[in-house]
């Protein structure tokens, strides 16, 4: 089953965008660099094993020049002068299962792309992300990413917030697409236009924004 790994918030002044999510001031940390996709990020976790990922970019030459779909994205969005919310990751632990689903059913995709960084630590991570095609000027599909280290290993615990994010509002596609593309079905007394994740749930909206609920 899928859950929630994270939403990728857009921003340009990153140290100031991570002081607080609507009025609730947030323990965040900078997360480090992409050099090979000219971007850079700070985190903030929740404790229901998710977090907010504030993205930007470090070398705009580097990132315009990028295959990588949230990095496209991301440079797009920041042309139009936008910030927030925009895209969000689902976390497998069967990457592989997901390609051969897409080949099998004539999804178009990206991927698997491969990432890394250094943690302020020096460790570093590795994870890998699947990107179901989709035109990032008037729409959205979250992507699915696995990671190549438990979760004890990536953070800190002492830097995870109290909240929770208990849901996310979602208008990128359909919800029969939606179901269709990520294998998802309907449980038992799960309210229609409702995903239940291991962590959160996915609510379908008419308007394309995305929108995050913490509690």
């Amino acid at each position: 089953m899928l859950s929630l790994d994270h939403i990728v918030f857009a921003g340009k002044d990153l140290q100031s965008a991570t002081k607080e999510y609507g009025n609730i001031a947030l323990k965040s940390v900078k997360g480090g660099e992409h050099e090979r996709w000219g971007t850079e990020n700070y985190l903030a976790y929740f404790s229901n094993s998710c977090y907010i990922e504030w993205l930007g970019i470090q070398d705009l030459a580097t990132a315009e020049q990028s295959n990588n779909p949230l990095v496209q994205h991301l440079v797009y969005t920041l042309s139009t002068q936008s910030q927030g919310p925009f895209q969000m990751a689902l976390r497998t632990t069967r990457l592989d299962d997901y390609v051969t689903h897409f080949e099998k059913n004539g999804i178009p995709f990206t991927g698997p792309i491969n990432g890394q960084r250094l943690k302020q630590d020096g460790a570093t991570l590795h994870w890998r992300m699947l990107f179901p095609s989709y035109d990032y000027t008037k729409e959205t599909l979250p992507f699915l990413i696995e990671w190549g280290q438990p979760e004890e290993e990536r953070f800190d615990v002492s830097l995870v917030n109290s909240q929770a994010i208990t849901s996310v509002q979602f208008g990128g596609t359909d919800e029969a697409t939606f179901r269709h593309i990520y294998q998802l079905r309907s449980r038992p007394r799960t309210r229609p236009g409702r995903f239940r994740l291991r962590n959160a749930t996915i609510s379908f909206k008419n308007d394309a924004a995305l929108h995050v609920k913490l509690a």
